[in-house]
């Protein structure tokens, strides 16, 4: 064992011994047993009681807004209030959250948890069947939307007979199936915290997958289990601190208070769970982008003088690689996050190179998880670029082939991980249940394996994975070899069908801005780091960027329907 991972597992083994703030003990739920923190908050209601202790406190910046503790949790209660007296939500009712990041997104999640209803956040990136299809299928009673969404949902809203409460309307719009917030709360201005008895085991939210194919599934959480996700984080962080007394050091020297940008959506655990719950509990402040635009980000940066940045990892590459970059004063920034997909090797060496003092980090999870699964921060992310990290305390992950046996250390297989933060299931998607869930266990349907070390890699997902004449290519691998092409700005690996050998190797490549790049080139440079069989046969060179769900994960299914139509 390497002495940075044996450093965090000591420190885990202190954090989570018998007595201590993060003490590990066993529980059984729903007759599984789990590792669980015993001190754990057992609801959100814990959360937001401990965070409006905050009070006066700045804790979001919005386009120049500013709001404190006490604003977002003023606004929440209005929210609850009215919810109870006006559409009559109860305990277990579904409130749909359809709006890009706004800070009335917070204050009704907040809000709509507190009182024991399940919130819904619906993808906002959707088309009007997209987004009615999430609140239908989960059977909003309320949804609150921004004015864009409102239009693209009014109709059906109306038809099937949901309330909607549109924030920041635009006055000038015909809204007459909808209601403004500001008149929805005109009768609950000073209403106090909500008081209604929530157990740890209630569901708290319907999160939709952001899947790349097919219908999205409402992933079912409760209480418990995203509460638990949230000591992970924290307990994991701790410990990465602890192990990493330099790096810490450097960072703290440099003298600004924590700041984290939210640049992700917050329909997603990324955005939801990693920046504003987190930052919630922790009483930091966080800037938030409407949407991401990476020369924005930089000025923010400067403006906010952020600390902390978790986003995908193509968005990182926008930010690193821009021109402007140099342009403006990222000094406070320390702390970088990559998740959602995996970090490709060149994203490391870019937040080294980029970033004075960088305390960088990755990590693994799923809609399916609450975000929870593996994550590394510190001198480990550094020395072991393309890694996920290992285990967090709590959890469990075997490697497994197609049929659940697992594989050999260092063999890739499907991951199956079993923790107390998974979801209790899809909403109201028996088969699906029947086919992901086995007695506590999730198949995440990614494919990886561990080393030595304990450090994950990532593969793919298991319906990516190309199978040419019987050889296993795993897409990350041509796209992390082709990413070192000097020309190439990003690139997709996928299967296309073939006659002969069942599938070949496809790539689609964006060049960078005043770069050329052939089709030649780019199969000469392959085959010098791939082997043969892995190297593509077709290139497909872009002039626009890759299609990409709101995750960041692209879609590679376009991709392929593309390439089909174009070889038809």
């Amino acid at each position: 064992m390497d002495k940075i991972k044996l450093a965090y597992d000591q420190s885990i083994a202190a954090l989570t011994e018998a007595g201590s703030s993060f003490e590990i003990t066993r529980r059984t739920i729903g007759g599984v047993d789990y590792a669980v923190y015993k001190n754990a908050p057992q609801t959100l209601q814990e959360v937001y009681s401990a965070a409006a202790g905050h009070g006066a406190k700045e804790f979001l910046v919005y386009e120049g807004e500013r709001w404190t503790f006490d604003d977002l949790f003023q606004q929440a209660w209005a929210i609850a209030d009215a919810l109870i007296t006006r559409h009559q939500v109860s305990p277990g009712d579904r409130v749909g959250i359809a709006m890009r990041n706004y800070p009335e997104w917070l204050s009704a999640y907040i809000a709509i948890t507190a009182i024991g209803a399940l919130a819904v956040p619906v993808n906002s990136w959707g088309m009007a069947q997209d987004l009615l299809f999430a609140v239908r299928d989960s059977g909003c009673k309320t949804v609150f939307c921004d004015q864009q969404r409102f239009d693209l949902m009014a109709q059906g809203l109306s038809e099937s007979n949901i309330h909607a409460v549109i924030a920041r309307p635009d006055p000038s719009a015909a809204n007459e199936s909808g209601q403004s917030l500001q008149d929805f709360l005109s009768e609950s201005a000073n209403a106090a915290p909500p008081d209604i008895s929530i157990d740890s085991e209630d569901d708290v939210m319907i999160l939709y997958t952001s899947g790349t194919t097919g219908q999205p599934k409402g992933a079912v959480s409760t209480h418990r289990a995203m509460c638990q996700a949230l000591l992970n984080f924290e307990c994991t962080a701790t410990a990465s601190a602890m192990a990493n007394p330099e790096l810490i050091g450097a960072m703290i020297a440099k003298g600004f208070e924590p700041a984290q940008l939210l640049a992700v959506p917050l329909f997603h655990v990324s955005g939801l769970h990693a920046v504003f719950l987190s930052a919630l509990r922790a009483g930091r402040k966080i800037v938030m982008m409407y949407k991401w635009d990476a020369i924005q980000a930089l000025q923010l940066i400067e403006q906010e003088r952020v600390t902390v940045l978790s986003v995908a990892p193509s968005m990182l590459l926008q930010l690193l690689e821009s021109p402007e970059f140099d342009q403006y004063d990222t000094s406070s920034l320390s702390s970088l996050g990559a998740g959602g997909s995996a970090t490709p090797a060149k994203v490391s060496a870019l937040m080294r190179a980029k970033v004075s003092s960088m305390y960088g980090g990755t990590g693994w999870g799923l809609t399916e998880t609450n975000a929870i699964g593996t994550a590394f921060t510190g001198q480990a992310f550094i020395d072991n670029p393309g890694a996920a990290g290992f285990t967090h305390p709590t959890v469990e992950v075997r490697v497994c082939d197609d049929d659940g046996a697992e594989l050999p250390q260092g063999t890739p297989g499907r991951l199956w991980i079993k923790t107390a933060t998974v979801v209790n299931g899809y909403w109201n998607r028996p088969d699906a249940n029947a086919k992901s869930f086995r007695d506590g266990w999730f198949d995440s349907e990614d494919i990886g394996y561990f080393d030595d070390n304990g450090y994950l890699y990532l593969s793919d997902r298991a319906k990516d994975m190309i199978i040419r004449g019987g050889e296993n290519i795993y897409p990350a691998e041509v796209e992390a070899a082709l990413c070192e092409h000097p020309a190439v700005l990003e690139v997709a690996a996928f299967g296309v069908a073939d006659e002969k050998l069942g599938e070949q190797v496809a790539v689609a490549v964006v060049p960078r801005a005043g770069k050329s790049l052939t089709e030649d080139d780019l199969k000469s440079f392959a085959q010098q780091r791939l082997a043969a069989f892995k190297v593509p046969q077709r290139v497909t060179i872009m002039d626009q960027p890759l299609p990409r769900n709101p995750a960041g994960k692209v879609l590679k299914h376009v991709l392929k329907e593309a390439e089909q139509d174009v070889r038809r």
